[in-house]
């Protein structure tokens, strides 16, 4: 039953090494390797590797984020049910991270945690990462990535709509992967320094 909820490539790129030099075009410009056969499933390669050896095949491009791996969610939508995994705007571009991150200890409390890890979140979702979601799916099997799973069923609308609620939120903006800085001190400090003269006396 798993194996049918975690496409077989999925756990293969999950565990796949990113960014290194190319070792055939690696004079060239553009070789570093941060792409990904899904028909092949084997290593990471470089853009001159693709356009050779790729050409016809479904292809991914990994980016880096605070050097952590990340994909694009316009890549991945079509191919996986992403729902219940963070998704984050950088650089005007959608995107969810491949695997957990560390996080440091905080004191402070956070409203949303992923399932696996702890980590906090910024919405109301269950895992930080793809690779968190896996590891959920292994565990309680509660949910899957094949996109006929949810095909007739609410959740593809309640994800859908925090995808647009995101959008609107983040749109154009490079959103940090860390929860922003309280409303409150950051308007006391935008007033600060303001003058306020006093009336004078008749």
């Amino acid at each position: 039953m798993q194996q049918q909820l975690v496409p077989p490539w999925l756990e293969k790129l999950l565990g796949t090494a990113f960014f290194s030099v190319c070792r055939t075009h690696g004079a060239a410009a553009r070789s570093e390797c941060n792409m990904y056969c899904l028909d092949c499933n084997t290593d990471a390669f470089c853009f001159y590797c693709r356009s050779s050896r790729h050409k016809d095949h479904q292809v991914i491009q990994i980016r880096r984020s605070s050097y952590h791996d990340v994909v694009r969610v316009s890549e991945v939508e079509h191919l996986l049910n992403i729902g219940g995994v963070q998704t984050y705007v950088i650089n005007s571009a959608r995107v969810m991270f491949l695997n957990e991150r560390p996080q440091p200890k905080s004191g402070k409390a956070v409203s949303h945690i992923c399932e696996i890890c702890g980590r906090s979140l910024l919405d109301a979702l269950r895992f930080c990462s793809l690779g968190c979601k896996v590891v959920g799916i292994k565990r309680n099997g509660n949910t899957s990535f094949m996109l006929e799973e949810i095909s007739s069923s609410t959740t593809r609308m309640i994800s859908s709509s925090t995808r647009r609620g995101e959008d609107e939120l983040r749109e154009g903006s490079q959103q940090d992967i860390y929860p922003p800085t309280p409303p409150s001190t950051s308007s006391t400090r935008r007033r600060k320094g303001i003058p306020h003269r006093a009336p004078f006396g008749s």
